[in-house]
């Protein structure tokens, strides 16, 4: 080998190793639970009211089967996100890791597809071989299924960047409140909505750490060959052990930390942060309300 060639090799290595633990950055496409503190109107509106207006939002995603009404879709939660001063392609981002699972899932809602989900009095076949038939239904049934995947995590991503990890937990128990006259434990239901909202990044960061501790060590974790996606699922379940071993101890240090702060839920907790709704707050939710009733009645053509 000669001297160029000695080298350059350690450089490829390391530009090798470098692209490597580029592709193990997990946190920064999770944007399920974190928080983007923006300043925005969206963001200082009453967390109780903004719930009822994300579940009004999902609704109208959830019951919508058309290209263009849920094209309108899109369009209104990418605006909301632009009034919220949270760039579009940051939300987006969580679907990086999900793009895979998402476009298996769409082959086999075409491929396999059933008469249950009839959009139209008449769905013809577009493609027939062996036994295979694709039709115009079973082709809108994928589109439509990834466009309410896209629609839910902008939503979801939406919410959760919006609204503090505090104000979902008083959020939520306030909703949840009036259960509690039936034995309803509204308080500890929240919390453990929240914190496990709350995880969902530290988990990512969690099995980041893991994968660059195990490739650091020449593990092969399905970097490189054809059938990639194979590959990877086959290489993460080694790592579930240590990932659930870790999320155990992370729940024993909370647990432990709040005892030591004297915590203790259920009826007769009081509450040191007041909610007061204002009028944007209830025009907001009026606006959704009345938005999922228009997708819902609305007779689009496509």
């Amino acid at each position: 080998m000669s001297v160029r060639c000695r080298e350059a090799l350690p450089t490829r290595q390391r530009d090798n190793r470098q692209r490597i633990m580029e592709e193990f950055e997990l946190r920064r496409n999770i944007t399920i639970g974190q928080y983007l503190p923006t300043g925005s109107i969206i963001h200082r509106l009453d967390p109780r009211l903004k719930l009822l207006a994300f579940v009004a939002l999902v609704g109208a995603v959830t019951f919508e089967t058309s290209y263009t009404g849920n094209l309108v879709l899109l369009l209104v939660i990418a605006g909301l996100l632009v009034v919220a001063r949270i760039p579009v392609g940051y939300a987006l981002s969580g679907l990086k890791p999900a793009l895979p699972v998402l476009l298996l899932l769409a082959v086999l809602q075409i491929v396999f597809y059933t008469e249950g989900f009839a959009t139209g009095p008449n769905c013809h076949a577009l493609v027939r071989w062996w036994f295979i038939t694709v039709t115009n239904c079973s082709v809108q049934l994928a589109v439509v299924s990834a466009s309410r995947f896209v629609e839910l995590l902008m939503l979801t991503s939406l919410l959760t960047l919006s609204t503090s990890t505090t104000e979902l937990t008083h959020g939520t128990e306030r909703l949840m409140s009036p259960f509690q006259r039936f034995g309803f434990p509204a308080h500890e239901l929240a919390l453990t909505l929240t914190i496990a909202l709350r995880f969902v990044p530290t988990f990512a960061e969690e099995l980041e750490r893991i994968m660059k501790a195990q490739v650091s060590r020449g593990a092969d974790l399905g970097q490189r060959g054809r059938l990639r996606f194979i590959q990877q699922t086959r290489a993460l379940l080694p790592l579930i052990v240590p990932l659930f071993l870790g999320a155990f101890r992370r729940a024993e240090e909370l647990v432990l930390a709040m005892e030591a702060r004297c915590y203790m839920g259920g009826r007769g907790r009081t509450h040191y942060t007041e909610l007061n709704a204002d009028l944007d707050d209830y025009l907001l939710l009026a606006a959704a309300v009345a938005f999922m009733v228009f997708m819902l009645l609305f007779p689009w053509p496509v």
